[in-house]
């Protein structure tokens, strides 16, 4: 039967060999036939596979009762079929251009969401390429099984087809791919993209909750996508119209910018006012939202030194992390910095470092060391007061900038160097581009005066034993 309808030369062949010969169709068969259908239709002049209207060979197709005998054979039986002949079905029938509400759709992709669990890799990327709707979506990325495990596979896939099928999806389920983009660290540039153009024609349109949750992934990938010349400006206008009617979104949004080293000098006027703080310190998020203003702050000393307006009152300046980070305490167990600390000890001892500093404006350091200038560690006890604790005074106390000189006044023969152990989820996966927040870190202790050395986990997982280390 499958060579038979394989070489039929008509679409009525196809439709006679599966309909007078029920006995002799297996579940294999109705894919195949479904698949063969649309490539005679393809060939035939006229209206494009799916012009399900009556009109034009493929119209006349859809609506022949034998056609109609082959979808009703398939929606009768497909509970009994394979997973692949479910998978290939749905495929097929989105090849020919069948209508999402026809029947036959519906019945075969309630059939695939009810056994997600049990499809493999490929199963998954072809269900979801066929669907690609705002109901299948929101079902694979709303599956807490599906967003706790990395589907780089199906990623790339969706890579290919959703940039012709975003305009049709909705926010959330948009908002709710970015999510699971970010966490898993997926820099799938084409995909990158997509969210990027979704956000550039719809922006307009979104609360800045939504918008925080599509710019995220950018900032956590450290990408800068193909549009940002046209994005980052229609964000700056968007922001400046509704900084007030969500302060930590607007705060998040403006983090995500400064990661990728852009600063929207208005929405910032606007973020240090007077009113706008007033604002966020009489809300329930009052501590996160001086965290991240504070970082913002210290970034505009930093990088933004052109930049004339407000600034964060002296007052409200906090550290913005006071110890490592969550990721990196979860995965503590994975890091290679236990093994990097006892090399250290056995290096250069105790007395010449300390582990996990945090220093303003609130980055966790994994070693900090001091060298002179002939590049000898110095114990801590031969280290001027200042110079240890270059910037341990009070964030309110003291500028970052004015820290930074009192710093480099007493480095004529001592420099505060950073060992920094990059492990994997410091990366973007499969990469070798730290994730934004990471690559922000460390633009700034260069700028406050630390000579940083990295020891990336790709030269780490080498190591064999503490010698090597």
């Amino acid at each position: 039967m499958k060579r038979l309808i394989e070489r039929s030369r008509s679409v009525g062949e196809v439709l006679r060999w599966v309909t007078q010969n029920p006995g002799k169709v297996s579940a294999s068969h109705y894919p195949i036939a479904l698949h063969k259908l649309g490539q005679l239709l393809q060939q035939q002049p006229g209206q494009p596979v799916g012009a399900a209207d009556g009109r034009g060979p493929a119209g006349q197709v859809l609506e022949q009762p034998e056609f109609h005998a082959l979808c009703q054979a398939i929606v009768s039986g497909c509970a009994k079929f394979d997973n692949f002949s479910i998978v290939n079905c749905l495929y097929a029938a989105a090849a020919l251009g069948l209508p999402g509400e026809s029947p036959l759709v519906r019945v075969l992709e309630d059939e695939s969401r009810s056994r997600l669990g049990r499809f493999n890799q490929k199963d998954v990327s072809m269900v979801f390429s066929s669907e690609a709707n705002n109901k299948a979506l929101e079902a694979i990325f709303s599956s807490q099984l599906f967003y706790e495990n990395r589907q780089e596979r199906f990623i790339r896939s969706m890579a290919d087809w959703l940039p012709r099928k975003a305009e049709n999806l909705t926010p959330y389920t948009m908002a709710l791919i970015a999510k699971y983009v970010a966490r898993h660290r997926l820099r799938e540039p084409r995909l990158l993209d997509t969210i990027a153009n979704f956000l550039l024609k719809r922006g307009e349109q979104l609360d800045s909750k939504v918008i925080q949750k599509l710019v995220f992934p950018f900032s956590r990938m450290n990408y800068r996508p193909s549009n940002h010349g046209e994005l980052f400006p229609k964000l700056e206008a968007i922001l400046e119209q509704k900084a007030g009617s969500s302060p930590l979104a607007t705060v998040n949004i403006l983090m995500s910018m400064f990661q990728l080293s852009h600063f929207p000098q208005t929405v910032l006027h606007q973020v240090f006012s007077p009113a706008f703080i007033t604002n966020v310190m009489s809300s329930p998020y009052a501590l996160i939202v001086r965290r991240y203003l504070s970082l913002l702050d210290a970034a505009v000393e930093l990088e933004f030194q052109e930049y004339s307006g407000p600034r964060l009152d002296p007052r409200y300046r906090v550290l913005m992390f006071e110890h490592a980070l969550t990721a990196d305490e979860a995965n503590r167990k994975y890091s290679y910095k236990g093994l990097v600390a006892e090399a250290l000890r056995q290096l250069v001892g105790v007395e010449c470092y300390r582990q996990d500093e945090v220093l303003p404006p609130g980055y966790c350091t994994d070693f900090l060391l001091w060298i002179n200038r002939s590049g000898t560690v110095l114990p801590l006890s031969r280290v001027p007061a200042a110079s240890k604790a270059p910037l341990a005074t009070s964030p309110a106390a003291m500028s970052l900038r004015s820290s930074v000189l009192a710093l480099t006044s007493d480095l004529q023969d001592f420099a505060p160097v950073v060992l920094s152990v990059n492990d994997k989820w410091h990366y973007c996966q499969n990469s070798d581009i730290l994730v934004g927040s990471r690559a922000m870190r460390d633009r700034h202790l260069r700028l406050l005066g630390y000579c940083l050395v990295q020891l990336p986990y790709t030269e780490l997982e080498k190591v064999s034993g503490i010698e090597e280390a």
